[in-house]
């Protein structure tokens, strides 16, 4: 497209997820997502599960209980809860290969 084709455009593509190592199974959210949302990261489309901030994880395919979450090319920790494509991936679901997680204690109802 030329420049001239769209005036006030300036041909900018806003990049929604960025896949740092093609081996990852999570991208990183460059921009806030909302649940819903259509987005294409590392070759795959998916639909946002939950609303994801700016610089969180999304997890670009399903990742069962104990399965590692893998980001640079590296575990960074592990699945505690079954992880769908599109969901959020952060201390509610993940145990950090480095350091303490920390939990919510439950309640005694």
């Amino acid at each position: 497209m030329n420049p001239t084709d769209n005036p006030g455009h300036n041909n900018c593509v806003r990049v929604q997820m960025l896949l740092i190592h093609p081996s990852d199974n999570i991208a990183v959210a460059m921009m806030p997502l909302r649940t819903g949302q259509q987005i294409t990261a590392g070759g795959v489309t998916l639909q946002v599960s939950q609303d994801v901030p700016l610089g969180a994880k999304l997890a670009l395919r399903p990742i069962s209980v104990g399965s590692k979450i893998v980001k640079y090319g590296e575990s960074i920790g592990s699945a505690t809860v079954a992880i769908r494509t599109g969901d959020y991936v952060h201390t509610h679901n993940l145990r950090s290969d480095y350091l303490p997680t920390p939990r919510k204690p439950a309640c005694d109802h």
